[in-house]
C-alpha cells in the first residue's frame, strides 16, 4: 500500500522559510520521479516542483529561485526547502510520484503571513 506522508508546514511570515518533508512508503522509491504539488481553496492542484530519479529538477516559474527540491534515496524522503516566501505560497502542499498517482497524503499546511 502507498503511503505518502508529509510534514514541515506552519505559519511563518513573508520573506521567512521552511523546509517541508515527505516520506514514501510502498513504492520503490528510488526509480520514480517525485513532485510537490499545492492547493489553495477553489483552485486546481498545481505541480510547483519535480525532482527526476536521476536527481534532474524542474519549478513552476513563480517558485524558480526561491524553492529547491531535493531526494534522498536512502530515506526515502523527498524535500522542498521553501525560501523568500510570499503570501500567494499560502497552500496545502502535497507529495506524489510525478506524473502524480491517486495516492495522496495528508498534505502539510503552509500560511505565509505577517
Amino acid at each position: 500500500q502507498v503511503q505518502l506522508v508529509e510534514s514541515g508546514g506552519g505559519l511563518v511570515q513573508p520573506g521567512g522559510s521552511l523546509r517541508l518533508s515527505c516520506t514514501a512508503s510502498g513504492i520503490r522509491f528510488s526509480v520514480n520521479a517525485m513532485g510537490w504539488y499545492r492547493q489553495t481553496p477553489g483552485k486546481e492542484r498545481e505541480l510547483v516542483a519535480r525532482i527526476s530519479s536521476r536527481f534532474s529538477t524542474y519549478y513552476v516559474d513563480s517558485v524558480k529561485g526561491r524553492f529547491t527540491i531535493s531526494r534522498d534515496n536512502a530515506k526515502n524522503t523527498v524535500y522542498l526547502q521553501m525560501n523568500s516566501l510570499k503570501p500567494e505560497d499560502t497552500a496545502v502542499y502535497y507529495c506524489n510520484l510525478f506524473p502524480y498517482s491517486t495516492y495522496w497524503g495528508q498534505g502539510t499546511l503552509v500560511t505565509v503571513s505577517s
